[in-house]
């Protein structure tokens, strides 16, 4: 460790680290523009020039190791000279098109322009023009008038992805970002750009003019699209006289678990969270009300105690497996979790994406639950009702000659034909909070829930009422049944907050 001054306060620091990274750690506002964590230094932008007394001129902080008894000035009327000097190079050529851009209310060159007050600019020859409206590929659209040529994405698909689509083209004020001849931006990941970009240079196609971002409401949650439970914001809003729509999800920091990244067709799975909307309960096809479809399943449950089966999604939350498991005891069923199209062999990579496109797969051994097709077909030849729990696959059961009593709870169903006896909507995975195992072993909590409009409840809510219980939230389950199973080695519900790792 070194010790070393900044502004005037002396701050414990790692003595050869680089300036950059110690003073945002410890939250001193630092601009810049080409320096990333995942990405590290390059050294163009200039923006993060400070003081370091001793040297002749200010330094830049993305290039600086860190010595023993270094003085800092990242303010001062010198350089603060300096800083706006460069921003308004970076200025010369941007169109400030601030209230048509996407990136506007989440922009880094607009924070330190409205920082400095460049409010009129001295060129006096034309701007210099780039394209607008490029179609780079893979949802990424490019306006190369507002790129402040920082090199984040050329970087990102130099080093992360391997892919190299993008590069720089031509010399000064007429450098721009674009791909190679003849070819698009590709590869899984693409659409990390658009999050790197810290200008509205990079946007979104399927995000390109939805909703402007100082409407949406953000909340912390967890990817279900495959084992690797990337970290996400859910960035959500509600329209009057409307429902309440997810407007997409971006990557948020987990070191343990996806960095700074997330894969695009994860990026892109919220869409199916907005198609349920209009999903209502069914009554061998019939719309019902939800009060009375609740009640025939307690009474389908009754009706044939001790020769049901429990078929069980993968992508069901910790809390919601255990609590299954209770009904499953009381009610005397058979539980499985047999899924035939659980594993994908086209999916995975060597990066993020994973074969196990379950959410929470590695919990049913943990949990004792058997995912066998042995013990499938075995419970099915016994079974007068099969419920499936979190999926819609009727399918899976029918064919292997089952043709009685099937009840579904799901989130999203397709099923509306008279042989399903009852289709009950359950609150989808943005709407009920939930933990879950990912591929690596770490327990992680999806704290978000979203109003449901449609008044869906959740699994754990549904399952309280038929057990006479009052226990309905992740944190009453976790207490009062899973902190004391033997697979979680006394993790407590306060403890997910730093994903603890689990032995699988």
């Amino acid at each position: 460790m070194a010790h070393i001054t900044v502004d005037g306060t002396v701050l414990e620091v790692k003595e050869g680290a680089l300036l950059i990274e110690e003073l945002l750690a410890h939250n001193i506002n630092i601009p810049h523009f080409c320096y990333h964590p995942a990405l590290g230094k390059d050294g163009n932008c200039r923006m993060c020039m400070v003081e370091i007394e001793g040297q002749k001129r200010p330094q830049i902080a993305c290039d600086t190791p860190i010595k023993e008894g270094m003085i800092i000035r990242t303010k001062g009327a010198n350089i603060d000279r300096v800083k706006r000097s460069i921003l308004e190079l970076e200025l010369i050529n941007h169109p400030i098109d601030c209230p048509i851009c996407d990136q506007a209310g989440e922009c880094s060159l607009q924070n330190y322009y409205m920082d400095v007050g460049l409010y009129e600019s001295r060129l006096s020859t034309p701007k210099t023009r780039g394209q607008k409206h490029v179609d780079l590929g893979a949802n990424v659209v490019l306006d190369q008038e507002r790129c402040v040529l920082c090199t984040r994405c050329v970087r990102f698909t130099k080093n992360i992805t391997k892919t190299s689509e993008l590069g720089v083209l031509s010399r000064a004020d007429h450098s721009v970002i674009t791909t190679f001849p003849g070819s698009k931006l590709s590869n899984p990941y693409a659409m990390n750009v658009v999050d790197l970009c810290p200008v509205g240079a990079l946007t979104s196609k399927d995000f390109r003019f939805q909703k402007r971002v100082w409407f949406l409401n953000t909340k912390e949650a967890i990817c279900n699209h495959c084992a690797r439970g990337c970290s996400l914001f859910v960035d959500h809003h509600k329209e009057k006289y409307k429902d309440e729509m997810i407007y997409r999800y971006r990557p948020r920091l987990n070191d343990k678990v996806n960095g700074y990244f997330i894969c695009d067709e994860g990026r892109l799975s919220y869409h199916k969270e907005n198609e349920n909307a209009e999903f209502m309960a069914l009554i061998r096809g019939k719309i019902s009300e939800y009060e009375y479809a609740e009640g025939k399943l307690l009474r389908l449950l009754k009706r044939h105690l001790g020769k049901t089966l429990f078929l069980i999604s993968s992508n069901l939350s910790l809390e919601e497996m255990v609590r299954v498991q209770k009904l499953a005891k009381l009610y005397e069923i058979t539980l499985s979790a047999y899924e035939p199209e659980r594993f994908d062999t086209h999916f995975g990579d060597d990066f993020l994406k994973c074969n196990d496109r379950s959410s929470n797969g590695r919990a049913l051994p943990l949990l004792g639950i058997d995912d066998s097709k042995a013990k499938l077909d075995e419970a099915l030849a016994k079974a007068e009702l099969v419920v499936l729990i979190g999926r819609s696959d009727a399918n899976t059961v029918k064919e292997v000659g089952y043709d009685k009593n099937i009840v579904t709870l799901c989130s999203s169903c397709d099923v509306t034909c008279k042989e399903v006896e009852l289709v009950l909507p359950i609150a989808s995975h943005t709407k009920r909070a939930g933990s879950f195992i990912n591929v690596d072993g770490y327990v992680q909590h999806s704290a978000c829930a979203i109003i449901d409009n449609r008044g869906h409840k959740t699994l754990l809510a549904i399952i309280a009422a038929i057990l006479g219980d009052t226990i309905f939230t992740c944190k009453e389950v976790w207490e009062a049944e899973l902190f004391f199973y033997e697979v979680m080695p006394n993790i407590s519900f306060d403890d997910l907050k730093n994903a603890p790792k689990i032995t699988l």
